[in-house]
């Protein structure tokens, strides 16, 4: 593409006159008459431009035209700080012509020059062309008002409407009013209507989306919508696994919702990993975060009555856990994901349409776990209790490459022997929590499955170390001979120990034997 050049003065100082020039990846901004004239100097990166828009103000007396466009580059706040997206925006007047419609055909060929090489460069990525959002994009927000510190449609107002308006991206705001809402909107929703589902708050409301996109029966199309995050919960595991896959440095709370906004706003779809969750009672329930049992599971429930500390409510509910450690007996299993993993992983991730198409016409089977949760009395075990009463998405035994809970499993699986466990936890995401790293070379479409666990006689200090350690994502590589991390496709867990918690993307479900297997690119997800 030709390079555009114009002279414009800037908006609010109309003795200003700034040389601009818009390449096929910069928008150079040079004032003109300034000395020294490199200080005077911008080049911004089309990559980070999520809009730009002409229009004429209400002056009718000024033939002026206006262009604005809109920023998001990563910057240091200050010295030492990461890098985190900051907003910055250019606007200019154009009065070259005594026709106020002339001025503004001008504008608006500016404004569709740049939105166009800023897609562009973000749809063609080594040569490679990207799925992209439509544009205009119709999104459907839904935002949980009681998510984290509860502090979602203040987020909203202070940044995510201002940015999707920029980036011209037209959305209905639903607020959920209870446990489920979210799931019986998209489970009966006309989808036709949205380009894209987005869900602002914590990890758990996606979950309920994506178990309500599957409930449906056209769920073979319904989970192909593509799905945005905007994290103002407590724990944002999948916005931070987002935010690390775009490369970026560590950053939390508000930093991390105006990082995930500019890549719901550039809107590139990529595909994501499912995983579905066979539990005893025949439940299936599909999973793109974790399953955990012991220790992490502890913690996650039992902080939930430290929520109003946002994020930090991890570190103190781990604490706690740590002061009485508890050991749970039980048996592991897994299939791991080494040989030829077009004829062993095909079975379980490639062919996923073919395995899961009969287990969704069966009809909804009614479950029910009242005691599922033993002497737990957290909030969140309660509100969870009765989600899963009615579920189309049950298990057919025709159509799953697992055997039944409590067959034999196959030799290609590797038992790991009864064992006392600190903790079980199977991830497929990078992050557990916004600052908890816990599989690094996660990614989003890998068809596997990354299980850790830890074997009793581990000490408080040296669990400790290692949670410390997970901050960075080193706990990995440590030397600690009581952590076993294996990549696999499926697994099975059967607990031996009375009371438990297991949890699924930090959601409780029924205690006892559980297994797991990958569905490869299942889903789709608006990401870097």
């Amino acid at each position: 593409m030709s390079t555009l050049y114009g002279e414009f003065a800037a908006t609010g100082h109309r003795k200003v006159r700034c040389a601009v020039s818009l390449t096929d990846r910069e928008l150079v901004v040079q004032r003109l008459g300034s000395v020294p004239a490199r200080r005077n100097r911008v080049a911004l990166s089309l990559e980070d431009c999520v809009g730009c828009r002409a229009y004429r103000e209400g002056d009718k007396a000024d033939p002026a035209a206006y262009l604005t466009a809109y920023f998001y580059p990563l910057k240091r706040r200050w010295v030492g700080s990461g890098l985190s997206r900051q907003r910055v925006e250019q606007c200019f007047r154009l009065a070259a012509f005594q026709e106020p419609r002339a001025n503004l055909e001008e504008a608006q060929k500016w404004a569709c020059a740049v939105r166009e090489r800023s897609n562009r460069c973000e749809h063609l990525r080594d040569g490679v062309l990207l799925s992209e959002l439509s544009h205009p994009c119709r999104m459907l927000l839904l935002v949980n008002p009681q998510s984290g510190k509860g502090h979602a449609l203040t987020l909203y107002n202070n940044h995510v409407q201002r940015m999707l308006n920029e980036a011209g991206v037209q959305h209905t705001l639903i607020i959920t009013e209870r446990q489920n809402h979210a799931r019986e909107l998209v489970r009966e929703a006309d989808l036709s209507q949205w380009d894209a589902l987005v869900i602002m708050s914590g990890d758990g409301l996606l979950f309920e989306v994506i178990n309500g996109l599957l409930d449906r029966s056209d769920w073979e199309d319904a989970i192909l919508t593509p799905l945005g995050i905007l994290p103002c919960g407590s724990g944002n595991a999948l916005a931070a696994s987002i935010h690390h896959y775009a490369g970026a440095s560590l950053v939390s709370s508000e930093e991390l919702l105006v990082s995930c906004g500019f890549l719901l706003c550039k809107g590139v779809v990529s595909r994501m990993d499912l995983v579905s969750v066979h539990l005893s009672s025949g439940t299936r329930l599909f999973s793109f975060l974790s399953l955990a049992w012991g220790f992490v599971a502890d913690v996650d429930i039992e902080s939930e009555k430290y929520r109003h500390f946002g994020a930090a409510r991890f570190t103190l509910g781990m604490l706690v856990r740590l002061a009485s450690l508890r050991l749970y007996k039980g048996k592991l299993a897994y299939l791991p994901a080494t040989g030829d993993r077009n004829s062993v992983g095909s079975r379980l991730t490639n062919n996923h349409s073919t395995l899961l198409r009969l287990s969704m016409r069966e009809s909804p089977v009614q479950n029910s776990f009242h005691n599922s949760c033993n002497s737990n009395n957290s909030l969140k075990a309660r509100r969870i209790e009765c989600s899963w009463s009615s579920n189309k998405a049950q298990t057919s035994r025709s159509d799953s490459m697992l055997p039944r809970l409590g067959e034999p499993l196959p030799g290609s699986w590797v038992v790991v022997p009864e064992e006392d466990f600190v903790l079980v936890l199977a991830m497929y995401q990078s992050h557990l929590a916004e600052d908890l790293l816990a599989a690094p070379d996660a990614t989003l479409d890998e068809g596997i499955i990354h299980l850790f666990y830890v074997k009793a006689g581990i000490s408080h200090a040296a669990l400790l170390r290692l949670f410390l350690a997970m901050e960075k994502g080193a706990h990995v590589p440590s030397s600690c001979a009581h952590l076993v991390h294996t990549k696999v496709l499926a697994l099975r867990m059967e607990p031996y120990s009375p009371k438990g918690i297991i949890t699924v993307d930090g959601e409780v479900v029924e205690y006892g034997p559980v297994q797991a297997e990958v569905h490869r690119g299942l889903a789709r997800l608006i990401s870097a």
